[in-house]
């Protein structure tokens, strides 16, 4: 319940808060009631889809300085809730529909439905960046020479020997991006490629920047200690990718960017809570597949967000992916820790 406190406490002003903007925009019972339950689902979804970001931010915090990581938990949650709930759809709409950030705002206020059509338009193009972003993210984890541990033993060697080719990561992808290229329109193809290719690009800059900004040498400043501004920056551009099929997701429920923001809001501040669990109580050093478990999702995720350029998959089955990925990784983790103490 310690973990839990400020989370009930959103949750409360959040729900108050969806149901007043209903009976504002309503002036009907009805209204209210319903703006509270798509509150509600917007809440739980966020909360569904982001059990594995959870999981990589603390893996990522155990590593950073106390001091950068304090700037996570407030700063960072910040960014989350208003930087990628309200800021990141005004912008997309800005720049598909060629209008100043003013214009957005009053643009998803009076005429919510020609802002989701705008928003529906970008998805193909956000659905190429953020799959190739987390694809990278996830073979990276499993190319890793130094990683140790093996989940799915046989698999899980065979990629840790690939990793011995430099690049092998990149090149898969790559592979992908065509392969999802070639079936979809022509007139789509060339803003699909130039997404994906992007996506690589601020995946290559942002580890890059992040290993030159955590160099533990002399010469670089407090903001560049190990596990510091590098660590700080990465882990943004991967809560952005995670939320993209969140903010996306919410405009099939609800076109008001009210409601979908305190939805969204609250659902970032579980999982602002559960990465606080996860860091201080050790959990990924005691169940020892849940951090594998969160890569496969991610994984799953990626692949989801290029079959998206295709065709709808609904966000429920992709919450329901990932907690069955992580469920199934803490199952087995457990077992693991119950052999081990049998064996002892």
């Amino acid at each position: 319940m310690h973990y839990l406190k400020w989370p009930l406490i959103v949750t409360a002003v959040g729900l108050v808060l969806s149901a007043w903007l209903g009976w504002a925009t309503t002036h009907t019972v009805n209204g209210m009631l319903s703006f509270l339950l798509v509150g509600s689902v917007l809440a739980c979804l966020e909360i569904a889809l982001s059990f594995d970001n959870a999981i990589l931010n603390a893996n990522k915090l155990e590593d950073m300085t106390p001091i950068w990581r304090q700037r996570f938990l407030t700063w960072g949650i910040l960014i989350a809730v208003f930087g990628m709930r309200i800021v990141f759809p005004l912008a997309i709409v800005a720049i598909f529909a060629w209008i100043n950030p003013f214009q957005a705002i009053v643009l998803a206020l009076a005429d919510p439905d020609e802002y989701s059509r705008i928003i529906a338009q970008a998805h193909g193009s956000i659905s190429a960046f953020g799959g190739t972003f987390l694809m990278v993210v996830a073979l990276r984890f499993f190319v890793d020479q130094e990683k140790s541990v093996d989940w799915f033993k046989s698999m899980e060697r065979n990629l840790r020997k690939c990793g011995s080719m430099r690049g092998f990561e990149m090149a898969f992808v790559l592979i992908i991006i065509a392969i999802f290229a070639r079936y979809l329109p022509e007139g789509d193809r060339g803003v699909f490629l130039f997404s994906a290719i992007m996506g690589m690009v601020v995946y290559i800059l942002v580890d890059g920047l992040g290993n030159l900004l955590d160099q533990p040498q002399a010469d670089v400043s407090q903001f560049g200690a190990k596990g510091g501004l590098g660590a700080f920056l990465y882990l943004e551009v991967l809560d952005a990718s995670f939320s993209f099929d969140g903010v996306i997701g919410a405009f099939a429920l609800t076109t008001n960017i009210l409601l979908i923001a305190i939805g969204l809001g609250i659902g970032a501040m579980y999982v602002r809570s559960m990465t606080i669990m996860l860091t201080e109580k050790g959990t990924l050093q005691e169940f020892k597949y849940l951090e594998h478990g969160a890569f496969y999702s991610i994984f799953a995720l990626s692949v989801i967000m290029f079959l998206q350029s295709l065709l709808h998959v609904p966000e429920t089955i992709t919450g329901l992916i990932g907690v069955a990925l992580i469920g199934f990784a803490l199952f087995s983790s457990i077992l693991d820790n119950k052999k081990c103490k049998t064996s002892e």
